[in-house]
């Protein structure tokens, strides 16, 4: 928008009062001339207006870095840095502070063109009269106002739509957009429950992006992907020759993140001891790296999550009771995606349109087949799993309509393995369903059950730890064990042989 008031076409405008509001608006006047400068002091002082005042675009830079402003009325020939210069910096930063043009240039074709370039809102000739600059002064305050109460009420829209890479109507989903909005601009703690693929990271991110502390970093960290002898490191950092290996100091995350926010997933796989030193840091606020001596104040905020049931981790003792309670302070569920299958149409089409940009597609839709069967799904991977199948299915599509011919064969079979009771126990290498036998070793039955999952997520570890509800960490464990008592048990069958023989 470009709108120029020469002198002669404002002369005998009438004003009203400058808006009310609790603090007067701040106008920063930038001109080289001292005298200048000390006439439009004296011109918004009258009006009501605040001023702030620098003699060219540098120091008018390091105002506005200092003090928030309203309005800026700039001269455009300067010394060091020029009201051009000013200009297309704020612009390249994304301020979109209104500006008064002043120059002492004659034409107004030239200074249309100058306006149109540095995108300002307003012209006037030198000397700027008080009877001209008022009304331009309040519509640039008005102007202002109404580009902050847009962003604010696009921010708003977003959340009962489309928050980042989550999407939903649903009124499940509106409530944890009304929590995201309420606990986003405050400092406490926040802990994020719900099933593994529900989006947990994408709440954390969202929540720090609408915070005061969006313009820090967001680190964000699965603490069960962390091996456990490595974990204080990541966290805390280290000094030099804290451990094998550690050949110089290192910044942990909690540095990283300092001023903005930490996201600790999968809070509940943290070793115990680990946990007694996160609660110590965030009660402190204050670290110490691994083989260090001094502490280290940090500004963080931290956000965390876990798939498990609150109460389950607790009960479990996988989840210190105090260090549950320390992050509680806000807690939000999200709700699994099989609660909330209304969303499923407006998620694919989201994710579509992502997926065509990053694989280089051109699909259009769902066709009517394809958008029923995600319908009729279960989805125990959650919107996690919804994308892995679309992504698949656009790359395979590539153009056009999604079809169910373009979705993994076995994908509307049934996830979950019927139970089948029978007198003997199939193999579970070749079972095609979980059979028991009454007095089997519970052990036994866990180790069938996975090894068939497994199978069935043609051996993907991770798909079958969603599958399962357990973390990638926890089956790796279990897996583990099964292969150390199988190891136990061949010792002992060896062994045994060994002795009929002899």
């Amino acid at each position: 928008m470009i709108e120029v008031l020469p002198t002669e076409l404002c002369n005998g405008l009438e004003y009203g009062p400058v808006a009310s509001s609790s603090t007067p608006a701040r106008v920063l006047v930038v001109d080289d001339d001292p005298q200048e400068r000390h006439d439009l002091a004296k011109i918004l002082t009258s009006l009501g207006y605040v001023s702030e005042l620098a003699k060219d675009g540098e120091e008018a830079l390091e105002k506005i870095g200092a003090v928030p402003v309203d309005v800026i009325v700039t001269d455009l020939m300067m010394p060091r840095m020029d009201g051009y210069t000013l200009l297309r910096t704020l612009l390249s930063r994304g301020d979109l502070t209104p500006a008064v043009v002043l120059t002492g240039l004659g034409s107004i074709r030239e200074a249309m063109a100058i306006v149109h370039d540095l995108r300002a809102f307003w012209f006037l000739e030198k000397p700027a009269q008080q009877a001209v600059l008022a009304p331009l002064l309040e519509r640039a305050i008005r102007q202002k106002t109404l580009m902050a109460e847009t962003e604010r009420l696009q921010r708003q829209l977003s959340l009962h739509g489309v928050l980042g890479d989550m999407v939903g109507t649903s009124e499940s989903m509106r409530r944890v957009f009304s929590l995201i909005r309420q606990v986003a601009p405050k400092a406490a703690s926040v802990l994020i429950s719900g099933e593994s693929g529900t989006g947990k990271e994408r709440v954390a991110a969202a929540i720090h992006k609408l915070s005061p502390r969006a313009g820090g970093p967001f680190i964000a960290i699965n603490c069960a992907a962390i091996p456990e002898s490595l974990i204080e490191s990541e966290l805390f950092g280290h000094e030099k020759g804290a451990f094998t290996g550690a050949i110089g100091r290192q910044a942990g995350c909690f540095e990283h993140a300092s001023g903005g926010t930490l996201f600790l997933d999968e809070i509940a796989e943290m070793p115990m001891p680990m946990q007694a030193k996160l609660l110590r840091v965030l009660e402190e606020s204050k670290l110490r790296r691994l083989g260090g001596h001094g502490e280290i104040s940090v500004d963080v905020r931290v956000l965390a999550a876990t798939n498990r049931p609150l109460d389950e981790a607790l009960e479990k003792k996988l989840l210190r009771e105090d260090l549950y309670y320390r992050l509680n302070v806000f807690n939000i569920l999200l709700p699994p995606l099989r609660h909330r299958k209304e969303d499923i149409p407006a998620i694919s089409e989201a994710l579509i349109r992502i997926l065509n940009l990053r694989n280089d597609c051109r699909v259009t839709h769902l066709d009517s087949d394809a958008l029923r069967v995600l319908m009729n799904y279960s989805w125990p991977g959650n919107v996690r799993e919804l994308r892995n199948i679309l992504e698949r299915a656009v790359i395979i599509a590539h153009e056009g309509a999604l079809s169910p011919c373009h979705f993994p064969r076995d994908f509307n079979l049934p996830r979950q393995t019927p139970v089948a009771f029978s007198p003997v126990a199939a193999p579970p290498s070749t079972a095609s369903a979980l059979t028991f036998e009454p007095g089997k070793p519970l052990q036994e039955m866990e180790e069938a059950y996975i090894r068939l999952t497994l199978k069935y997520a043609n051996n993907n570890r991770m798909r079958a730890a969603e599958i399962l509800g357990i973390s990638l960490r926890t089956l790796y464990k279990r897996l583990a064990d099964f292969a150390k008592a199988d190891e136990a048990s061949a010792s002992a069958e060896t062994a045994s042989v060994t002795g009929t023989g002899a």
